[in-house]
């Protein structure tokens, strides 16, 4: 059997991507993009992208057992490469930051793209989303947690003197 060979950088950035999320374990949404999600230029619209990382970072904050969350603020996003019909978007996400009643998410967007026989996987954007806990009436409220389940989530606890 002969040793794969990477040909061009092409296939280099493809294997690269795939590294990116080495640590993000298992996608939380992995959906195919279908032509009603498609701007007016054919490509998949920004706001159904938009929507899948609010999702999947909400889906990260119930690690932690909490009921309700809402989106409170979004850090910079970019789109890096174009969404097409077709293409599998898988969004992961891992709780960063955990205070009194929020919980900040680090979001990573990628898109599997078959053609022609080829796999390619692009990373198409990052985020970071905060989200607050809340009550049945939308008041915020205290997210009850350990040490220990931080750690179990792989969250950065600050250090301690």
């Amino acid at each position: 059997m002969m040793p794969l060979k990477l040909q061009e950088p092409l296939e280099a950035l493809t294997y690269h991507k795939r590294l990116y999320m080495h640590n993000m374990g298992e996608p939380r949404i992995k959906i195919i993009a279908m032509p009603k999600d498609t701007n007016p230029s054919g490509n998949i619209f920004g706001g159904w992208i938009m929507s899948q990382i609010d999702i999947a970072g909400s889906l990260a904050a119930r690690d932690l057992n909490v009921h309700r969350v809402v989106t409170v603020a979004v850090k910079s996003m970019e789109f890096r490469e174009a969404v097409k019909v077709g293409d599998v978007l898988s969004c992961y996400a891992q709780i960063l930051k955990v205070g009194k009643t929020s919980i900040t998410t680090q979001i990573e967007v990628n898109a599997e793209r078959s053609s022609d026989g080829l796999k390619r996987c692009l990373h198409v954007t990052s985020a970071i989303i905060t989200y607050v806990n809340v009550d049945e009436q939308g008041a915020k409220k205290e997210i009850p947690h350990t040490p220990n389940e931080l750690i179990a989530l792989g969250v950065q606890q600050p250090l301690s003197l």
